[in-house]
């Protein structure tokens, strides 16, 4: 995304500027969908500072609904239209001063983290609160009045399971939620494992979000690609040597050795790494029980992958197809620059393509494609030349 000028008042304006500056395109339905952000940064603006909270707040709050609460915006739409584009330039123009924009499995992991924290504070006699939801929410909202999620996607049961509890004390406490999706509110968990306990959550965020689709018929992310070769199909001889020979290159004469992260009480083994580089199997990341606190301890440890031998992803490898598409956006979303040898182009990959798995994996093979562009390997390095 271009930076946003200082004279940029609203996301409308942003993107007219960008529009006659020629880095845009003129697109009707990307206006639309900025001139309903805009109506929800006209709330936050109108909007009063909310009292300080008392380290106690969670246990006194009022939970009543607020007359005149700002309801927020849920963006979905195909692959590579432009909502995290336009999610971005309206958070840039939140005026809160607690807000937070997190890509939605990372946050998620963070709640988990949150409630084990306080479930240990339990047992150790540190807090008599049992449950542990009212004080993990109050925390969250204390650092975050906006939350703003790009893709938001629920695959995993013990997320289902926690959210409508979850949003429910943070959107009676005045919680705003902006979020990004492939798939619309009803659809969301659609194949998953007790779905009938998760359809209250969906029937809470449609009262706190309007519902928007960003229906354009361009798809940015292939406009963008130029290709370079850190994709190699398909898995062979001549690719595994193209591959080391990258991964030769890169290293530059370091010395590759195996490394363990630190986890929570185990540790992430990672095949060779060599400063800020790893090397991992599909098998290595895929085909064991990691999920979305791990990919993002690689991501921030790491600023280049090298992963080989990605298969063909039938129906008998759901639970891998899954942690594919966690990972994936997970090294996307933290601009890691990433080699793949694979059995087939992205959009092949998936056998079958089904539900919600179906729309999530088209999620991912454009993202293995734009992390292909020119433009994305530029955003990894500026990334990278920031920390």
């Amino acid at each position: 995304m271009q930076p946003m000028p200082d004279y940029a008042l609203s996301v409308c304006e942003q993107l007219k500027t960008l529009t006659l500056s020629g880095a845009l395109q003129v697109d009707s339905a990307q206006m639309d969908v900025a001139k309903s952000l805009d109506r929800v940064l006209a709330g936050l603006k109108q909007q009063r500072p909310a009292a300080k909270s008392s380290a106690l707040g969670w246990l006194f709050a009022s939970k009543k609904k607020a007359a005149g609460r700002i309801k927020g915006l849920y963006i979905h739409g195909s692959v590579g239209r432009g909502k995290t584009m336009l999610m971005d330039m309206f958070f840039s123009m939140a005026p809160c001063k607690k807000k937070r924009r997190a890509h939605f499995h990372e946050f998620m992991a963070d709640v988990h983290n949150r409630i084990a924290a306080h479930r240990l504070k339990l047992k150790n006699g540190e807090t008599k609160q049992a449950d542990p939801m009212p004080p993990v929410a109050a925390a969250l909202y204390e650092e975050a009045e906006l939350l703003c999620f790009d893709e938001f996607t629920v695959t995993d049961i013990a997320d289902a399971m926690i959210l409508s509890r979850l949003f429910s004390e943070l959107f009676a406490r005045g919680c705003v939620l902006v979020a990004t999706s492939n798939v619309e509110p009803d659809n969301l968990y659609s194949d998953g494992l007790n779905r009938g306990l998760f359809l209250p959550f969906v029937a809470l965020l449609k009262q706190h979000v309007d519902v928007v689709t960003l229906d354009s018929p361009t798809d940015y992310r292939m406009e963008k690609l130029n290709s370079q070769p850190v994709y190699l199909v398909p898995i062979n001889d001549h690719n595994d040597m193209a591959m080391e020979a990258s991964w030769t290159q890169a290293l530059h004469g370091r010395k590759a050795q195996p490394l363990d992260i630190p986890m929570k009480g185990r540790s992430i083994h990672v095949p060779l790494a060599a400063d800020r580089m790893a090397r991992f199997s599909f098998a290595d990341l895929c085909e064991k029980p990691l999920g979305a606190a791990d990919f993002l301890a690689i991501a921030e440890r790491f600023d280049t992958i090298f992963l080989d031998h990605v298969p063909l992803l039938g129906p008998e490898k759901r639970n891998q197809i899954k942690r594919f598409i966690i990972l994936v956006d997970t090294l996307y979303d933290h601009a890691v620059r990433v080699y793949i040898s694979a059995a087939a182009m992205p959009e092949e990959l998936l056998v079958h393509r089904r539900g919600t798995e179906g729309f999530e994996f088209d999620r991912t093979a454009s993202r293995l494609f734009e992390m292909r562009s020119t433009e994305y390997l530029a955003l990894h390095h500026e990334k990278r030349a920031a920390e």
